[in-house]
């Protein structure tokens, strides 16, 4: 390579194709660098990672590169996200890349002994077959992600076992983890004016946290349900353990099945996400059906911009969750109104995703070693590019994240014509 390092040719590749001012260094296995002085360290392990971009040069490539630890960063994880993100975003309308460029890349891969087949995907990746938003596949997509480990979760998340944003109240402080996500739970327990003896249907009730809450501190009768047989499990413990098992019920159940209603109340909390586009009137029509008249519904979800692409991002329907849909929020209130339910009340919470993701990923950093222990090296790095990715995502307000109330109404009086 004419006496050019690795790194050098790396660079002057990467400047050919998308100009002078990419915003990270590069460091190859050679142990050469360049690139921008201080500026956050792309580090090429081996060949296999330049091999993973080449067969994938998008955000799914990098991501298998990372997972795999192929390709890793020094320095600043979040730093690197935001200046990439915003070079994409000053660069607009893509790369284009001339035949001569691409003839020079080519031959670059030669020299450096990358070309060759595609590198398999780390076995994290999700691996769902079947029809979209069947119950076979949505019991599938939900066992990859929630039937991780409880014990994992539990390091991640806070004693509630609370997998939702948080809240933070104005004026609170700076709450811990555990005390923003009680704060958001008795916001959900108060908007939907629980009191003793009301019945409350728990839709994606996770580990039981909404459920369990609501009947320590409400004297609710709680129904959740559930396609994770590791969150079941945990949640009738815990419920047990608590001396709530007499008013909360927890079951394996797909919303498609209930059909035990009237309930007073309802609540989803991040669940409507994974319902999918087709399916989602289905979902609204469920719950409706299983309230009593006046019954209110609480959604938490989160949301994309009108014009985005609906789901999570390739990494994340990868990784995390497999066939994730995501509406701008207009759209979802409208889906929730021709399901005949009236709106109450719109409450927007984007930048408590913002403190909560990075709460979490405190808590993966924190207890790394522990975690890796647990679930391997490999799915732990998943889960810290998941988080920074995510928590990044809400700060730019590319996702957001709202609850919904929703009112199923009384029965409308007949007009006097007189």
């Amino acid at each position: 390579m004419n006496g050019r390092s690795v790194a050098d040719t790396l660079a002057t590749t990467v400047k050919r194709l998308v100009g002078d001012d990419f915003p990270v260094r590069i460091r190859a296995w050679d142990g050469s660098e360049a690139g921008p002085a201080g500026a956050p360290v792309v580090v090429l392990r081996n060949r296999r990672a330049l091999r993973r971009l080449v067969w994938r040069p998008d955000e799914l490539g990098l991501a298998r590169a990372y997972v795999s630890g192929d390709l890793d960063v020094d320095g600043d994880l979040d730093d690197g996200f935001r200046r990439v993100w915003e070079f994409a975003r000053q660069r607009g309308s893509g790369v284009h890349v001339s035949a001569r460029d691409r003839v020079g890349a080519l031959g670059d891969a030669l020299r450096f002994g990358v070309v060759g087949p595609s590198p398999r995907p780390p076995a994290s990746e999700a691996k769902i077959r079947g029809r979209l938003h069947s119950r076979a596949r949505d019991r599938a997509v939900i066992s990859h992600h929630y039937d991780l480990s409880n014990d994992f979760y539990a390091l991640v998340l806070d004693e509630h076992m609370a997998y939702s944003c948080a809240y933070y109240p104005p004026g609170s402080g700076d709450l811990d983890l555990a005390a923003s996500q009680r704060a958001k739970l008795d916001l959900v327990c108060t908007k939907l004016a629980l009191a003793p003896g009301m019945r409350l249907l728990d839709v994606g009730c996770g580990w039981g946290s909404l459920s369990i809450h609501a009947a320590r501190h409400y004297g609710a009768r709680v129904t959740g349900i559930t396609l994770s047989r590791e969150q079941l499990e945990f949640g009738r413990k815990r419920a047990a353990e608590l001396g709530v098992a007499d008013l909360v019920e927890l079951r394996l159940q797909d919303y498609r099945d209930l059909a035990d209603g009237p309930y007073d109340a309802a609540a989803s909390l991040e669940m409507g996400e994974h319902v999918g586009a087709e399916q989602y009137p289905v979902f609204v029509a469920t719950v409706h059906r299983m309230l009593a008249p006046g019954g209110s519904f609480l959604v938490q979800q989160m949301s994309r911009a009108a014009g985005t692409a609906p789901g999570g991002g390739p990494f994340i329907e990868a990784y995390i969750a497999p066939d994730m849909h995501m509406r701008p929020l207009g759209e979802t209130i409208g889906l929730l109104e021709a399901g005949g339910f009236e709106v109450r009340g719109v409450e927007a919470m984007r930048e408590h995703y913002v403190r909560t993701g990075a709460e979490w990923r405190a808590n993966l950093e924190a207890r790394w070693t522990e975690i890796v222990a647990l679930v391997g090296e490999e799915v732990a790095r998943v889960w810290r590019l998941y988080l920074v990715g995510g928590s990044l995502a809400f700060e730019e307000r590319r996702m957001g994240v709202d609850q919904i109330l929703v009112v199923k109404p009384d029965s409308v009086p007949e007009r006097n014509n007189a």
